[in-house]
């Protein structure tokens, strides 16, 4: 029979969000899966030259296998040669496809938690594009129903192949090879590894580095860690564990490890988007890329020529990075970075290393997509070679303290007609103004009234005030969830208008 994937996505409810489809498990047929596996294959059979083989890999949910194998399936069926790289993060697998011009997936749901699970799309040059999204879901397969149970699951799932080692092994090889084996000596790194997939490679690479390593809160359960919203017994976990143990600094990741998490030597984690500036200015990157809603921090530090603000999520930063590149000159540096603190590397960055006499020039490859242990990695590097501490560096940056938190299980229909009713009827004002004035009363004192001085509606609802303040709603791309974002010049400022924008967003269910 022949189905449209449009349809498919409409009956089962899975469709694309800002980092590939995703959906409940239940909804996650191995029919749902299986069409999209069959409508990617068949859209890079047309419009890009590579060979007939796909290489698949995936997170720690208990669901992940189960789709891996309708992954199987569908390559077989459409006479592709299926490569399977096992449980590997999510920038190893586009790696592995970007060296190999292999189009390539990750099933993960990243950060949301068990009960869903995601299937992530790289095509042979790295991540799809918002065009090559519309292009795969244009697309119709012909298959044989009988495949399926009338629960859509395979009646025979095929075996998962052998896994193929080297995309783990030349992703680990990334990092010594270009800082060296010795970058990280003398320090001392604990690993959260909690679920995430990433967690033993991180360790490994880390003392491929010369660090020190200490790993701990190791889990068999799926745990959704967060980057952006941090939960509060991932803040208590780090600050235990610091305080039991002396560290340098703490790593961790999100679900598939392409989202880093850094804390210093107190167990106080840094937000993504400080990671990503403090990551820029160790690296040496000219040109940055970043979503609307990363600290402003950024442009206040001069450390940058260019810089691109885009819409929320890695196919947008992704286009502006590229917006950045210099044709004629290969020296300026772009990359980009999410404000959950993904990094990714549009060209390649070329280093001067030297050590006693000997002098040597290291090239890091281009790499554009979230990465999560090449922030980290640069940071600790120039808390190394500047003989400071997390902390120390964190001090030079503007004061602007970014917090975010949504609220979750709130419809997305619902959030996007709340943010157009205060579009259409100029509400910000009226239900913010008094929450960002100067002295801060917040409701409790009318009298005091801010005024929005800038306005951006590149993705959802970002209101500059004239104290400074900025507030920034907007709905999640990939799951049911109503984000805000504040920006103040003070950590417990930003801390009670968060709050108190919560509050008034909690309101706005009924």
């Amino acid at each position: 029979m022949s189905v449209a994937m449009q349809d498919v996505m409409k009956q089962s409810g899975v469709a694309f969000g800002t980092s590939g489809a995703r959906g409940l498990v239940s909804a996650m047929t191995d029919r749902v899966c299986y069409v999209y596996a069959r409508s990617f294959i068949k859209y890079c059979e047309a419009s890009y030259k590579c060979e007939h083989t796909i290489a698949i890999a995936g997170d720690l949910r208990p669901s992940t296998e189960r789709i891996l194998k309708s992954l199987v399936q569908a390559g077989a069926d459409a006479n592709w040669k299926v490569i399977y790289c096992g449980r590997i993060p999510s920038p190893a697998i586009a790696m592995y496809g970007i060296d190999k011009h292999l189009p390539t997936i990750m099933v993960t749901g990243s950060h949301i938690p068990a009960d869903r699970n995601g299937i992530k799309f790289n095509h042979p040059n790295g991540e799809i594009t918002k065009a090559d999204e519309q292009g795969i879901v244009s697309q119709s397969v012909d298959f044989d129903e009988a495949l399926f149970g009338a629960d859509g699951m395979l009646k025979a799932a095929p075996e998962l192949p052998a896994v193929e080692a080297e995309a783990e092994a030349n992703y680990c090889k990334r990092y010594p090879d270009f800082f060296g084996s010795d970058a990280l000596h003398g320090l001392t790194i604990g690993v959260y590894q909690h679920s995430a997939v990433g967690r033993d490679i991180v360790v490994k690479v880390l003392e491929s580095l010369g660090a020190t390593v200490k790993p701990f809160a190791r889990s068999e359960t799926f745990i959704p860690v967060d980057t952006e919203a941090i939960r509060k017994e991932d803040e208590e976990l780090a600050r235990e564990f610091t305080h039991k143990d002396y560290v340098d600094a703490v790593f961790s990741t999100d679900g598939d490890s392409d989202r880093p998490l850094l804390a210093d030597d107190v167990g106080m984690w840094l937000r993504g988007d400080v990671l990503g500036i403090l990551a820029a200015q160790a690296l040496g990157i000219k040109r940055i890329a970043t979503p609307v809603s990363c600290n402003t921090s950024l442009e206040k530090s001069g450390s940058f020529e260019k810089i691109c603000r885009t819409r929320i999520g890695s196919p947008y930063v992704i286009a502006g990075m590229e917006s950045l590149v210099d044709a004629n000159d290969k020296s300026i540096s772009v990359a980009g970075y999410e404000a959950n603190g993904g990094f990714l590397l549009e060209t390649d960055l070329t280093r001067e290393f030297v050590k006693g006499d000997k002098r040597e020039v290291r090239t890091l490859k281009a790499l554009p997509t979230r990465d999560a242990l090449l922030p980290m990695i640069a940071v600790m590097v120039m808390v190394r070679e500047e003989r400071m501490c997390v902390v120390d560096i964190l001090r030079k940056l503007p004061k602007r303290f970014t917090v975010s938190d949504r609220l979750k299980e709130f419809p997305t229909e619902k959030s996007k007609a709340k943010l157009a009713e205060i579009r259409e009827k100029n509400l910000g004002e009226k239900l913010f103004g008094a929450l960002a004035a100067k002295p801060s009363k917040f409701a409790k004192d009318k009298t005091f009234q801010g005024k929005i001085v800038s306005l951006n509606e590149v993705d959802g609802y970002r209101m500059e005030f004239d104290s400074g303040d900025i507030i920034h709603l907007r709905p999640s791309g990939n799951a049911p969830e109503f984000r805000c974002y504040v920006e103040t010049e003070g950590k417990d400022r930003s801390a009670e208008l968060l709050a108190e924008c919560l509050k008034i967003m909690e309101g706005w269910r009924n």
